[in-house]
C-alpha cells in the first residue's frame, strides 16, 4: 500500500509527544493525557517511550491494515502507536544485530499482558513465512493463555520472555523466566480480587465427566479458598478461557496426561482448602490437631486424586518431625499449626506447579538450533504498588521497580549521550534523581534491610516480626530514605501517621508505609518435612517430580533459601540481562478502578503518572534538545515557509534546513546542527514553526481552493458551451422534421380533394342513379360486420351447461340469431365429448340413461347423482372368500353388490341374519349367500320381464319373472339395495343392448303385484315413521297385502 506522509505533529488531539508539551507541569500533563483518552487515542510518547491507557474496551486499531501502515516506518513519522515501538525494536534486530528488550510495567489491571500481546503478534506479522516459522510462531503466542490461565492477574508474577530469531529475523524459538507468584492469593484474596483464574475455568469451563473424575461440583461456593465476591467478572467467560487454554496446551505440545495430571492437582488444591481441624487432647496434656469428622470424604477424595494413602497424610497434619544431626524430634501440632501447614502445602503445590508449567513451556518452544541468535526480550512484570495494607510482597514488587527505575534512567541517559555524539554534539550533564540510595538501603549485603530480614530468619532463638523491626530502626534510623516510629530519629516519635508495627520507605515514586507483621514467615517461606515426604510418597508422577526434597534417600539438612534471598538473585540476573540490550518501554496506565470504558480518575491516574516517574523522564528527555529529526523530513514538512526552499530544494537537506531556519529567523541558541538531524531546544521553536506551518497551509489551501474553483467554474462554462451548441443542433434538426412533415400531411391532404373532386366530377351521373342501393349494401354490410365482431368478443363459454348467450342487437336476424346459437351449443358439447375417455363415456351414458329412467320419478335419485357407478363392491375378483363364487359366474361381472331379500312368508327384511350378494352378468343376475358365497339363485336375463320400484326414496325392487319359466317356480324376487338406481338402470342397459330379448320394463309405481309362490300379494309404499328407526319397515298384513312405511325425508 502506498505510504502517507503523515507525522505525528498531524492532526494532533493534544500533543502526541509529552517531551513537546507546554508548559510543563503535573496539570498539563494529565490533562494532556485525559484530551487523547477521551478521543481514543491511548497512546502517547516521551520521546522514545510509549504511555499505554487501557481503554476497556475494544478498538480498531489492531487490524492487518495497521500492522502494514506501520511496517518499516519511522518511530515518529505517524501518530503514538504500541506497532511503531515494535517495529523500531525489531528492525534495529533485524538490521543492526542489535538485542532488544521491551520493558512493559504497571499496575494490576493496566494492560500490560495485552500490550506484551500486541507486541509479539506484530512481531509474529511481520517476520517471515513458512511452515516451520508459523509452528514456532503459534507455539510462542499460545503460551500466552496457559500462563494467564494459571494466574490470576498479569500482575501476580513477572514474566520475562527472551523471543530468540536466526540472521533473516526470523523466530527460531524462546526462552520464559518468572519471578514471584503471589502464592498467598492461593489461600486469601485481597477484598474484590479473585483467585488464579484457571480454579474458576475449571469449574465452569470443563465437561460434567472431567469434573466428575476430577470429583468437582460446579458450585464455587462449595470450596473455601475461592472468593465469592468476585468470582464473576464482567466482560470475562470463565469457560469459553477455559477452551482456549486447552486448546493452547495442546498446541504448546502438552500431552493428553500431562494436561489430565495438571487439572488434578488444581483439584487438589480446592480440596486441601475445604480440609478443617479439630483439637484434641493427649495424655501428656498437649493438644494435637484432628481433621473433623465431615472433612474425612475431601481428604479421601484428594488423596485418591494424588495417590496418596489417607494416613500418611493425616499424621502429616497432626505431627511435625525435626532433625538436627542425628536427633529426630517429633512434635505433635495444635490447630493454628495444622491450618499453617494445609495452606503452606496448597501454596507450595500450586507455586511448583506454576515452576512447572513454565520449565515445561520451555522445553517445547526452546531453539532447536545452536548457532549464533538474535534475541529480543519482552519483560511483563509487575508495576509499583501502594496499597493501604502493604506487606512482603508489595515491598520486593517496589524494589524491583527501583532496580527497573535505575536502569531505566541510566539506559536513557546512556541513549541520550550516544546520539548526541553520534550527531556532534556536545554533551551537557544533566542532573536527576538518583535512586541508587534506595536500592542500596534495600539490597546491602550488610546493612540492606533484605540482608537483615534473612539474618534475622536464621538467628537461633525467638524470632517474630517485632524483633525484625527492632533490628531495623537500629541499623537504619539514621537513613534519609526510611522511616519508623521506634527509630532513634525523634522527629517520627510523633508522627501518629507512622504505626509502631510498621516502617516506611521514600521510594522514587512516593512514600510507602509497610507492614511487618508476615514479612519473617513469607520470607521463610516454610514447608513442614513431613508434608514433603508425604507428598513424595504420592502415586502421581508429578507430585514426585514437584518435591524432590521430600526423597528420604537424599534428606538435606540445610535450610532452603529465604523468599527475600531468591527474588534479589532473580532481580540481579535480570538486571545484567537487559544492560546487555537496547531497551524500549512501555508504561501502561489504567484510567478508573472500574474497569470501565470512557471512565478517567484524575486522581488515580496522577498517582500511577508519580509512581512510574513519568514526569522526571520527560525533564530528563528535556534537559539537552527536546525534539530532533532527520533533515529530509524536516525540511520536507517545513520547506513551504521559505521562498527560496519552495517548491522544490535542489541543494542537500541539511542546507535547506539552514536556509530555512535563517530566514525564519529562529535564535541559534534554539538549535543545533547534527550530523543527520536537526536538533531543537525547546518546544516553543517546534511549536513557532507549526503554527507558521499552519498559517502558510491555510493560505496554500485558500489559493488551492481558488484555482480549483476557477478551473471548475471553467471547466463547467465550456461543458455549458459545449452542451448547447449540440442541444441547438439538434432542436434545428427537429423543427426542420416537424416543418417538412407539417407541409407534407398538407400536401397529402390538398391532393386527396383534388382527387376527390376528380372522381365526384367524373362519375356524378353514375352515383346519383345506383346511390340508394349501394348505401343499403353497404349499410347491412356494416351491421352484419359489426354484428359479427360484437359476437365474437361476447361469446359464452365452453361449458355446456351454460345456457347464456348475447342478446340480438337487431331484430331482423332473430332467425340467424337463434341458428348461431344452436350451432355454437352443438359444437361446444361435441367439443367437450371429444375430451372424454371410452371409460369415461361409459360412465356418462349409464348416468344419462338412469337420468331418462328416473328424474323426476323417483325420490331416491337426486342422491345418486353425485355418486359414482363402480360397479364391483364387494371385490369379488381380489377378494379370496368369493374366489369360487367368481368361477361359477361364466361371464364377466358387470355389478356385484350386497342386497337384503325380502322373506316371501312375513315380508320381513333379511338383513343381519342373511344378506345376499347380488351378480349382474350379459346373460344373467345371481343371488348368494354372503358369509359362505353358496348360490342361493340363478335367473338368465331371459326369464326377467320386468322390474318395479315405487317413487320414494326406499331402495325396494322387485324383479317379475316370466310366467312358466324354470326361475318363476318359487315366485318373484324382492329386494332392497343402497344402489338400487345403479342395479336398475345396469339392468335395463343390458337389455336395450341385447338383440336376442326384449326391453325389461321398468315399472314406477307406489302399488305393484308380484308372484310369491302361488300367492299375488300387492306391495304398497306409504309415508310416514317407522317404529324401529330410521330405516324402511315391511309388514306384511294379510296374504294379499304387503306394506312398506317409508320414511318421509
Amino acid at each position: 500500500m502506498p505510504k502517507s506522509s503523515t507525522s505525528l505533529l498531524d492532526n494532533m488531539i493534544g500533543v502526541g509527544d509529552m517531551v513537546l508539551i507546554e508548559p510543563l507541569s503535573e496539570d498539563t500533563f494529565i490533562e494532556n493525557l485525559r484530551k487523547r483518552f477521551e478521543h481514543n487515542e491511548i497512546y502517547t510518547y516521551i520521546g522514545s517511550v510509549v504511555i499505554s491507557m487501557n481503554p476497556y474496551k475494544s478498538l480498531p486499531i489492531y487490524t492487518a491494515e495497521k500492522v502494514e501502515e506501520y511496517r518499516n516506518r519511522n518511530f515518529y513519522e505517524l501518530s503514538p502507536h504500541i506497532y511503531a515501538l515494535a517495529d523500531e525494536a525489531y528492525r534495529s534486530l533485524r538490521d543492526q544485530d542489535k538485542d532488544q528488550c521491551i520493558l512493559i510495567t504497571g499496575e494490576s489491571g493496566a494492560g500490560k499482558t495485552e500490550a506484551s500481546k500486541f507486541v509479539m503478534s506484530y512481531v509474529a506479522a511481520v517476520c517471515g513465512k513458512g511452515q516451520e516459522v508459523n509452528k514456532v510462531k503459534e507455539q510462542l503466542l499460545q503460551s500466552n493463555p496457559v500462563l494467564e490461565g494459571e494466574s490470576s492477574t498479569s500482575s501476580v508474577f513477572g514474566k520475562y520472555m527472551d523471543i530468540e530469531f536466526d540472521f533473516k529475523g526470523d523466530p527460531l524459538g524462546g526462552v520464559i523466566s518468572n519471578y514471584l507468584l503471589e502464592k498467598s492469593r492461593v489461600v486469601k484474596q485481597p477484598r474484590g480480587e479473585r483467585n488464579f483464574h484457571i480454579f474458576y475455568q475449571l469449574l465452569s469451563g470443563a465437561s460434567d465427566d472431567t469434573l466428575k473424575k476430577l470429583k468437582l461440583d460446579r458450585d464455587f461456593s462449595k470450596y473455601n479458598y475461592l472468593s465469592l465476591d468476585s468470582a464473576t467478572v464482567n466482560g470475562l467467560d470463565d469457560a469459553a478461557c477455559f477452551r482456549t487454554v486447552r486448546n493452547a496446551m495442546q498446541i504448546v505440545g502438552f500431552m493428553e496426561d500431562e494436561v489430565q495430571s495438571v487439572l488434578e492437582l488444581v483439584a487438589a488444591v480446592l480440596k486441601l482448602g475445604n480440609l478443617e481441624f479439630k483439637p484434641e487432647s493427649r495424655c501428656n496434656g498437649f493438644d494435637e490437631s484432628r481433621i473433623k469428622d465431615k472433612n474425612g470424604e475431601y481428604l479421601k477424595e484428594m488423596c485418591e486424586l494424588l495417590g496418596i494413602e489417607q494416613s500418611v497424610l493425616e499424621r502429616a497434619f497432626s505431627f511435625r518431625t525435626v532433625e538436627a544431626k542425628m536427633e529426630k524430634v517429633s512434635t505433635t501440632l495444635n490447630v493454628a499449626q495444622a491450618y499453617y501447614a494445609r495452606d503452606a502445602l496448597a501454596k507450595n503445590l500450586y507455586s511448583r506447579l506454576f515452576s512447572w508449567l513454565v520449565n515445561r513451556i520451555n522445553e517445547s518452544i526452546k531453539a532447536q538450533t545452536k548457532s549464533r541468535k538474535k534475541v529480543m526480550g519482552v519483560l511483563d512484570i509487575y508495576g509499583f504498588e501502594i496499597f493501604e495494607d502493604n506487606s512482603f510482597e508489595q515491598f520486593i514488587i517496589n524494589y524491583c521497580n527501583e532496580k527497573l527505575q535505575q536502569i531505566f534512567i541510566e539506559l536513557t541517559l546512556r541513549e541520550e549521550q550516544e546520539e548526541y555524539i553520534r550527531e556532534g554534539i556536545e554533551w551537557t550533564n544533566i542532573e536527576y534523581f538518583n535512586n541508587a540510595i534506595i536500592c542500596d538501603l534495600i539490597e546491602n549485603n550488610k546493612n540492606g534491610i533484605l540482608a537483615m530480614l534473612d539474618e534475622e530468619c536464621l538467628r537461633p532463638g525467638t524470632v517474630t516480626d517485632e524483633t525484625f523491626l527492632d533490628k531495623l530502626n537500629t541499623v537504619c534510623a539514621e537513613h534519609q530514605h526510611f522511616e519508623s516510629r521506634q527509630s532513634k530519629n525523634s522527629k517520627f516519635l510523633t508522627d501518629h501517621s507512622l504505626p509502631h508495627n510498621c516502617f516506611r520507605i521514600q521510594h522514587y515514586a512516593g512514600k510507602v508505609l509497610y507492614r511487618v507483621e508476615g514479612f519473617v514467615d513469607k520470607n521463610n517461606d516454610l514447608l513442614y518435612r513431613d508434608l514433603s515426604q508425604a507428598m513424595y510418597k504420592a502415586n502421581h508422577s508429578l507430585i514426585k517430580i514437584l518435591f524432590p526434597e521430600g526423597n528420604p534417600a537424599k534428606v538435606n539438612l540445610k535450610r532452603p533459601l529465604t523468599a527475600g534471598f531468591q527474588f534479589r538473585a532473580s532481580v540481579g540476573t535480570l538486571m545484567k540481562n537487559l544492560l546487555t540490550k537496547n531497551p524500549n518501554y512501555i508504561r501502561c496506565i489504567k484510567p478508573n478502578d472500574k474497569k470501565a470504558a470512557h471512565i478517567f480518575t484524575d486522581s488515580l491516574v496522577c498517582h500511577q503518572v508519580r509512581y512510574l516517574g513519568l514526569m522526571e523522564n520527560v525533564r530528563v528527555r528535556r534537559a539537552g534538545y527536546a525534539f530532533r529529526q532527520a533533515y529530509e523530513p524536516c525540511l520536507e514538512r517545513y520547506k513551504m515557509l521559505c521562498k527560496q526552499t519552495w517548491p522544490h530544494w535542489k541543494g542537500p537537506a541539511r542546507e535547506g534546513v539552514e536556509v530555512l531556519l535563517k530566514n525564519l529567523q529562529v535564535p541559534a541558541e534554539e538549535f543545533a546542527y547534527g550530523r543527520s538531524k536537526i536538533f531543537i531546544r525547546n518546544p516553543r521553536t517546534l511549536f513557532f514553526l507549526e503554527e507558521k506551518r499552519r498559517q502558510c497551509l491555510e493560505d496554500l489551501a485558500t489559493l488551492i481552493q481558488k484555482i480549483y474553483r476557477g478551473w471548475k467554474c471553467r471547466t463547467h462554462f465550456l461543458l455549458l458551451k459545449k452542451s448547447q451548441v449540440v442541444v441547438a443542433a439538434w432542436y434545428r434538426r427537429f423543427a426542420q422534421q416537424k416543418k417538412y412533415q407539417n407541409i407534407r400531411s398538407s400536401a397529402l391532404v390538398v391532393q386527396s380533394y383534388i382527387r376527390g373532386w376528380k372522381v365526384r366530377r367524373e362519375y356524378r351521373k353514375f352515383f346519383r342513379a345506383n346511390a340508394g342501393k349501394k348505401i343499403y349494401d353497404f349499410t347491412i354490410q356494416r351491421i352484419m360486420q359489426k354484428y359479427f365482431m360484437g359476437l365474437k368478443k361476447t361469446m359464452p363459454s365452453m361449458s355446456p351447461v351454460d345456457k347464456s348467450w348475447p342478446a340480438r342487437p337487431y331484430g331482423f336476424l332473430d332467425g340467424m340469431h337463434q341458428e348461431l346459437r344452436r350451432i355454437f351449443h352443438l359444437w361446444r358439447c361435441k367439443k367437450y365429448r371429444s375430451q372424454f375417455t371410452e371409460e369415461k363415456k361409459a360412465t356418462y351414458e349409464e348416468k344419462l340413461a338412469a337420468s331418462e329412467l328416473f328424474k323426476d320419478k323417483k325420490a331416491l335419485y337426486p342422491s345418486s347423482v353425485g355418486q359414482p357407478f363402480k360397479g364391483d363392491y364387494v371385490e369379488i375378483t381380489k377378494n379370496p372368500k368369493y374366489q369360487k363364487l367368481n368361477s361359477l359366474v361364466e361371464d364377466k361381472v358387470l355389478l356385484a353388490d350386497v342386497v337384503s331379500k325380502i322373506n316371501r312368508a312375513n315380508g320381513k327384511v333379511r338383513t343381519i341374519s342373511s344378506p345376499r350378494i347380488f351378480l349382474l352378468t350379459k346373460k344373467s343376475l345371481v343371488l348368494a349367500d354372503q358369509k359362505t358365497g353358496q348360490v342361493k339363485a340363478s335367473v338368465p336375463l331371459l326369464d326377467l320381464s320386468s322390474v318395479s320400484v315405487s317413487t320414494q326414496s326406499d331402495g325396494f325392487f322387485a324383479l317379475k319373472l316370466k310366467e312358466g319359466s324354470t326361475s318363476a317356480a318359487k315366485g318373484d324376487f324382492l329386494l332392497s339395495s343402497d344402489r338400487l338406481i345403479e342395479i336398475i338402470t345396469k339392468l335395463h342397459r343390458i337389455g336395450a343392448a341385447s338383440a336376442e330379448r326384449n326391453q325389461i320394463n321398468i315399472d314406477i309405481s307406489d302399488e305393484f303385484l308380484v308372484q310369491f309362490k302361488q300367492d299375488k300379494v300387492c306391495v304398497k309404499f306409504i309415508p310416514g315413521t317407522p317404529k324401529n328407526g330410521n330405516g324402511v319397515a315391511c309388514k306384511r298384513k294379510n296374504n294379499r297385502l304387503l306394506e312398506v312405511s317409508v320414511p318421509s325425508p
